[in-house]
């Protein structure tokens, strides 16, 4: 069963360990093992660059960015002067790149970012970025990969479209049969009652226009 703080980030009683710092729900992790060894079978090193987030993590993310602690990105991933902006478009210019505290599909265990280590070039860094999996990157063939076999393992890309309020995230992969439960649950009174608990920079905008925020940048269209 699921409940309010696993949904919202605030409980890893719903996660076993992957390995190093990385948590995922059990189901999740037995189908990522699963699909690792096909993928090892195929020359890819798959492995996660990111899976479980807790609250904490991204509400620190969160305010620092706002608070401008951290870099803020354009549509095309170009710094801004977040001192121009608005309370209303710093939250929606954080909103394209980082999921808002207690909303971030991360916190449910399901979620992974994936990458191979070994196809990183040496000299350079992962830079989880839209170009390093498309044609002509260093993930591309993995990504093509991961599109031919992850449905096999109950896996899909929640954020494919390239004009919606959030992000392409080309590796970003979700566990479908566990994932979409949380999505049904996950409302916006829920996220309401997060922003008055919570202590989250822009709260007065984002309670202002939460049923917005919530389509634009949080239910993952069908």
């Amino acid at each position: 069963m699921i409940t309010i703080d696993m949904l919202t980030g605030r409980s890893t009683d719903h996660l076993v360990t992957l390995g190093g710092n990385h948590r995922l729900q059990f189901n999740t992790t037995k189908a990522f093992l699963a699909m690792q060894q096909a993928a090892a079978k195929s020359g890819f090193k798959l492995q996660s660059a990111s899976a479980f987030r807790d609250f904490s993590r991204q509400l620190l993310i969160w305010n620092e960015k706002f608070s401008g602690k951290r870099p803020v990105l354009d549509t095309q991933s170009q710094p801004l002067d977040i001192s121009t902006l608005t309370e209303g478009q710093l939250c929606e210019a954080i909103l394209h790149w980082s999921a808002l505290p207690g909303a971030s599909r991360h916190h449910w265990g399901t979620e992974i970012d994936i990458y191979d280590p070994l196809r990183i070039p040496v000299g350079q860094t992962l830079q989880l970025e839209p170009w390093e999996y498309e044609e002509g990157g260093y993930f591309a063939e993995l990504n093509n990969w991961l599109t031919d076999n992850m449905a096999s393992f109950d896996f899909y890309r929640p954020f494919t479209a390239k004009d919606a309020g959030v992000a392409y995230e080309p590796w970003h992969i979700s566990y479908w049969p566990l994932s979409h439960e949380a999505e049904q649950l996950l409302t916006p009174d829920v996220i309401r009652r997060v922003l008055l608990q919570e202590d989250i920079n822009g709260k007065s905008w984002l309670l202002d226009n939460l049923d917005y925020v919530f389509r634009r940048y949080i239910k993952v269209p069908d």
